[in-house]
Protein backbone atom coordinates (compact mmCIF):
# COMPACT_ATOMS: atom_id res chain seq x y z
CA UNK A 1 0.00 0.00 0.00
CA UNK A 2 1.58 3.41 -0.77
CA UNK A 3 1.02 6.07 1.94
CA UNK A 4 0.69 9.76 0.65
CA UNK A 5 1.35 12.97 2.96
CA UNK A 6 0.50 15.85 1.70
CA UNK A 7 1.13 19.36 3.35
CA UNK A 8 -1.19 22.32 2.05
CA UNK A 9 -4.54 21.60 1.02
CA UNK A 10 -4.41 24.46 -1.62
CA UNK A 11 -5.20 24.70 -5.43
CA UNK A 12 -2.39 22.62 -5.90
CA UNK A 13 -1.96 20.24 -2.71
CA UNK A 14 -5.31 19.55 -2.89
CA UNK A 15 -5.24 18.40 -6.90
CA UNK A 16 -2.38 16.76 -5.97
CA UNK A 17 -4.74 14.52 -3.03
CA UNK A 18 -7.40 14.47 -5.52
CA UNK A 19 -5.48 12.75 -8.58
CA UNK A 20 -4.12 10.44 -5.91
CA UNK A 21 -7.61 9.41 -4.92
CA UNK A 22 -8.97 9.43 -8.51
CA UNK A 23 -5.96 7.11 -9.66
CA UNK A 24 -6.70 4.80 -7.10
CA UNK A 25 -10.49 4.13 -7.63
CA UNK A 26 -9.73 3.83 -11.31
CA UNK A 27 -7.03 0.81 -10.97
CA UNK A 28 -7.87 -0.18 -7.46
CA UNK A 29 -4.83 0.07 -6.26
CA UNK A 30 -4.67 0.84 -2.82
CA UNK A 31 -3.19 3.97 -1.84
CA UNK A 32 -3.62 5.83 1.93
CA UNK A 33 -3.87 9.26 1.82
CA UNK A 34 -2.68 11.73 4.68
CA UNK A 35 -2.93 15.63 4.73
CA UNK A 36 -2.63 18.67 6.94
CA UNK A 37 -3.57 22.02 6.61
CA UNK A 38 -3.73 25.37 8.70
CA UNK A 39 -7.41 25.83 7.63
CA UNK A 40 -8.76 23.07 10.27
CA UNK A 41 -12.05 22.95 8.48
CA UNK A 42 -10.20 22.46 4.71
CA UNK A 43 -8.71 19.35 6.43
CA UNK A 44 -12.40 18.29 7.44
CA UNK A 45 -14.17 18.53 4.10
CA UNK A 46 -11.34 16.95 2.22
CA UNK A 47 -11.50 14.08 5.10
CA UNK A 48 -15.64 14.06 4.52
CA UNK A 49 -15.36 14.36 0.76
CA UNK A 50 -13.36 11.17 0.68
CA UNK A 51 -10.28 12.49 -0.69
CA UNK A 52 -7.80 12.11 2.89
CA UNK A 53 -7.74 9.00 4.95
CA UNK A 54 -6.39 11.07 7.65
CA UNK A 55 -4.82 13.75 9.23
CA UNK A 56 -0.53 14.19 8.14
CA UNK A 57 0.94 14.17 11.86
CA UNK A 58 3.93 13.11 14.21
CA UNK A 59 2.14 9.27 13.67
CA UNK A 60 1.48 9.11 10.08
CA UNK A 61 4.31 11.03 8.62
CA UNK A 62 7.22 8.70 9.00
CA UNK A 63 5.03 5.71 7.42
CA UNK A 64 4.68 8.05 4.13
CA UNK A 65 6.28 6.75 1.20
CA UNK A 66 6.26 10.12 -0.53
CA UNK A 67 5.16 13.38 1.36
CA UNK A 68 4.27 16.77 -0.63
CA UNK A 69 5.28 20.37 0.12
CA UNK A 70 2.56 22.39 -1.21
CA UNK A 71 3.38 25.48 0.47
CA UNK A 72 4.84 28.73 -0.01
CA UNK A 73 8.74 28.95 0.20
CA UNK A 74 9.22 30.55 3.45
CA UNK A 75 6.22 28.21 4.98
CA UNK A 76 8.27 25.16 3.25
CA UNK A 77 11.54 25.39 4.49
CA UNK A 78 10.10 25.90 8.03
CA UNK A 79 8.28 22.79 7.77
CA UNK A 80 10.81 21.04 7.00
CA UNK A 81 13.07 22.51 9.63
CA UNK A 82 10.74 21.43 12.29
CA UNK A 83 9.60 18.00 10.96
CA UNK A 84 12.95 16.58 9.35
CA UNK A 85 13.42 14.52 12.36
CA UNK A 86 9.76 12.29 12.10
CA UNK A 87 10.56 12.08 8.44
CA UNK A 88 11.73 8.14 7.39
CA UNK A 89 14.54 7.34 5.57
CA UNK A 90 12.48 5.29 3.35
CA UNK A 91 10.65 8.74 2.39
CA UNK A 92 10.74 10.54 -0.50
CA UNK A 93 9.99 14.43 0.06
CA UNK A 94 8.84 16.64 -3.07
CA UNK A 95 8.43 20.45 -2.87
CA UNK A 96 6.04 22.20 -4.89
CA UNK A 97 6.98 25.90 -4.61
CA UNK A 98 7.14 27.95 -8.11
CA UNK A 99 10.89 28.63 -6.93
CA UNK A 100 13.09 26.16 -6.28
CA UNK A 101 16.51 27.55 -5.14
CA UNK A 102 16.07 28.18 -1.62
CA UNK A 103 14.13 25.31 -0.86
CA UNK A 104 15.98 23.37 -2.67
CA UNK A 105 19.65 24.14 -0.30
CA UNK A 106 17.70 23.42 3.04
CA UNK A 107 15.68 20.16 1.50
CA UNK A 108 19.19 18.84 0.44
CA UNK A 109 21.39 19.61 3.65
CA UNK A 110 17.86 18.20 5.86
CA UNK A 111 17.79 15.45 3.96
CA UNK A 112 21.64 14.60 3.92
CA UNK A 113 21.24 14.97 7.89
CA UNK A 114 18.52 13.11 8.61
CA UNK A 115 18.68 10.33 5.43
CA UNK A 116 15.20 10.38 3.78
CA UNK A 117 15.25 11.94 0.14
CA UNK A 118 14.35 15.60 -0.43
CA UNK A 119 13.41 16.17 -4.04
CA UNK A 120 12.45 19.77 -5.83
CA UNK A 121 9.48 19.57 -7.79
CA UNK A 122 7.34 22.19 -9.71
CA UNK A 123 4.16 20.74 -11.60
CA UNK A 124 3.34 23.10 -14.49
CA UNK A 125 -0.35 23.84 -14.10
CA UNK A 126 -2.41 26.05 -12.46
CA UNK A 127 -5.68 28.41 -12.52
CA UNK A 128 -6.20 32.27 -11.56
CA UNK A 129 -8.29 30.94 -8.81
CA UNK A 130 -6.94 29.37 -5.41
CA UNK A 131 -7.69 26.83 -2.72
CA UNK A 132 -9.27 23.92 -2.31
CA UNK A 133 -12.67 24.68 -3.57
CA UNK A 134 -11.09 25.06 -7.00
CA UNK A 135 -8.91 21.77 -6.77
CA UNK A 136 -9.31 18.51 -9.19
CA UNK A 137 -8.20 15.46 -10.28
CA UNK A 138 -6.96 16.42 -13.27
CA UNK A 139 -5.18 19.59 -12.80
CA UNK A 140 -1.50 17.87 -13.53
CA UNK A 141 -3.17 15.61 -16.49
CA UNK A 142 -0.88 15.69 -19.46
CA UNK A 143 1.12 18.71 -17.68
CA UNK A 144 4.85 18.91 -17.68
CA UNK A 145 6.82 18.30 -14.18
CA UNK A 146 10.12 20.15 -14.00
CA UNK A 147 12.30 18.07 -10.97
CA UNK A 148 15.06 19.11 -9.05
CA UNK A 149 17.43 15.86 -7.82
CA UNK A 150 19.90 15.86 -5.55
CA UNK A 151 22.12 14.11 -8.11
CA UNK A 152 21.64 13.62 -11.99
CA UNK A 153 23.38 10.16 -12.32
CA UNK A 154 21.20 8.24 -9.79
CA UNK A 155 19.22 6.54 -12.35
CA UNK A 156 16.92 4.16 -9.67
CA UNK A 157 16.00 7.78 -8.18
CA UNK A 158 15.26 9.36 -10.87
CA UNK A 159 13.17 6.12 -11.60
CA UNK A 160 11.26 6.04 -8.13
CA UNK A 161 10.70 9.48 -8.95
CA UNK A 162 8.50 9.33 -12.22
CA UNK A 163 7.00 5.67 -10.37
CA UNK A 164 5.62 7.61 -7.42
CA UNK A 165 4.16 10.50 -9.35
CA UNK A 166 2.67 8.37 -11.70
CA UNK A 167 -0.48 7.81 -10.44
CA UNK A 168 -0.88 11.97 -11.10
CA UNK A 169 -0.82 11.32 -14.71
CA UNK A 170 1.91 14.11 -15.90
CA UNK A 171 2.58 14.19 -19.80
CA UNK A 172 6.53 14.88 -19.56
CA UNK A 173 9.47 15.03 -16.65
CA UNK A 174 12.29 17.91 -17.09
CA UNK A 175 15.08 17.57 -14.48
CA UNK A 176 17.07 20.75 -14.02
CA UNK A 177 19.26 21.98 -11.03
CA UNK A 178 17.54 24.41 -8.89
CA UNK A 179 19.43 27.50 -10.14
CA UNK A 180 18.47 26.93 -13.83
CA UNK A 181 15.09 26.67 -12.92
CA UNK A 182 14.93 29.43 -11.06
CA UNK A 183 16.46 31.64 -14.11
CA UNK A 184 14.15 30.65 -16.88
CA UNK A 185 10.69 30.30 -14.70
CA UNK A 186 11.33 34.13 -14.35
CA UNK A 187 10.93 34.52 -17.72
CA UNK A 188 7.86 31.74 -18.64
CA UNK A 189 5.75 32.72 -16.05
CA UNK A 190 6.88 35.38 -13.18
CA UNK A 191 7.65 38.00 -15.90
CA UNK A 192 4.37 36.83 -17.62
CA UNK A 193 2.18 37.85 -14.56
CA UNK A 194 4.52 41.02 -13.70
CA UNK A 195 3.23 42.15 -17.04
CA UNK A 196 -0.22 41.55 -17.31
CA UNK A 197 -0.90 42.54 -14.11
CA UNK A 198 0.99 46.14 -15.02
CA UNK A 199 -0.93 45.85 -18.39
CA UNK A 200 -4.77 46.21 -16.56
CA UNK A 201 -3.47 48.95 -15.17
CA UNK A 202 -4.08 51.11 -18.31
CA UNK A 203 -6.42 54.08 -17.52
CA UNK A 204 -8.27 52.67 -21.39
CA UNK A 205 -8.41 49.28 -19.54
CA UNK A 206 -12.00 50.11 -18.34
CA UNK A 207 -13.39 50.90 -21.25
CA UNK A 208 -12.31 47.81 -23.38
CA UNK A 209 -15.81 45.80 -23.34
CA UNK A 210 -17.11 45.62 -27.04
CA UNK A 211 -13.31 46.38 -28.06
CA UNK A 212 -11.62 43.22 -27.11
CA UNK A 213 -11.26 39.18 -28.22
CA UNK A 214 -8.39 37.15 -28.12
CA UNK A 215 -5.45 39.39 -27.21
CA UNK A 216 -7.19 40.84 -24.48
CA UNK A 217 -7.74 37.50 -23.11
CA UNK A 218 -4.21 35.97 -23.63
CA UNK A 219 -2.53 39.10 -22.22
CA UNK A 220 -4.81 39.81 -19.01
CA UNK A 221 -5.49 36.26 -18.00
CA UNK A 222 -2.82 36.16 -15.45
CA UNK A 223 -3.10 39.65 -14.18
CA UNK A 224 -5.95 37.66 -11.47
CA UNK A 225 -3.65 36.64 -8.81
CA UNK A 226 -2.85 35.75 -5.35
CA UNK A 227 -0.77 38.78 -4.15
CA UNK A 228 0.33 37.32 -1.24
CA UNK A 229 1.94 34.18 -2.93
CA UNK A 230 3.28 36.15 -5.88
CA UNK A 231 4.99 38.60 -4.08
CA UNK A 232 7.21 35.92 -2.08
CA UNK A 233 7.92 34.48 -5.07
CA UNK A 234 8.87 37.18 -6.86
CA UNK A 235 11.57 37.96 -4.12
CA UNK A 236 12.69 34.82 -3.96
CA UNK A 237 13.77 34.98 -7.13
CA UNK A 238 14.45 38.63 -7.12
CA UNK A 239 17.50 38.50 -9.32
CA UNK A 240 16.63 36.57 -12.08
CA UNK A 241 13.25 38.87 -12.49
CA UNK A 242 14.78 41.52 -12.31
CA UNK A 243 16.93 40.93 -15.19
CA UNK A 244 14.05 39.81 -17.35
CA UNK A 245 12.38 43.27 -16.32
CA UNK A 246 14.96 45.13 -17.40
CA UNK A 247 15.36 43.30 -20.61
CA UNK A 248 11.43 44.53 -21.26
CA UNK A 249 11.73 47.54 -20.44
CA UNK A 250 14.55 47.32 -22.91
CA UNK A 251 12.64 46.17 -25.55
CA UNK A 252 9.53 48.41 -24.88
CA UNK A 253 11.89 51.47 -25.42
CA UNK A 254 12.39 50.32 -28.92
CA UNK A 255 9.03 50.41 -29.57
CA UNK A 256 8.32 53.91 -27.92
CA UNK A 257 11.29 55.17 -29.60
CA UNK A 258 10.27 54.14 -33.13
CA UNK A 259 6.75 55.84 -32.74
CA UNK A 260 8.35 59.41 -31.01
CA UNK A 261 10.71 59.08 -33.92
CA UNK A 262 8.05 58.57 -36.58
CA UNK A 263 10.92 55.83 -37.82
CA UNK A 264 8.55 53.41 -39.85
CA UNK A 265 11.28 51.21 -40.86
CA UNK A 266 12.69 50.70 -37.70
CA UNK A 267 9.48 49.87 -36.32
CA UNK A 268 8.98 47.20 -39.16
CA UNK A 269 12.23 46.09 -38.18
CA UNK A 270 11.82 45.04 -34.35
CA UNK A 271 7.65 43.59 -35.61
CA UNK A 272 9.84 41.83 -37.77
CA UNK A 273 12.37 40.51 -35.59
CA UNK A 274 9.69 39.32 -32.71
CA UNK A 275 8.11 37.44 -35.30
CA UNK A 276 11.34 35.54 -36.06
CA UNK A 277 11.83 35.37 -32.70
CA UNK A 278 8.53 33.59 -32.16
CA UNK A 279 9.30 31.09 -35.34
CA UNK A 280 12.78 30.57 -34.01
CA UNK A 281 11.81 29.46 -30.23
CA UNK A 282 7.94 27.81 -31.04
CA UNK A 283 8.57 26.63 -35.03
Amino acid sequence: MMKIGIVGLGLIGGSMAKAYRASALESGEKIQIYGCDKNESILGFAQLDGTLDGRLDEYTLPECDVVFLALYPVATIEYLEAQAALISKSTTVIDLCGTKEQVCRVGFALADRHGFTFVGGHPMAGTHFSGYKYSKSTLFKGAPMVIVPPSFDDISLLNRIKELLAPVGFGKFSFTTAEEHDKIIAFTSQLAHVVSNAYVKSPTAKAHKGFSAGSYKDMTRVAWLNEYMWSELFFENKEPLLFEIESIISSLSEYRDALVEGDREKMTRILRDGRVAKEEIDG
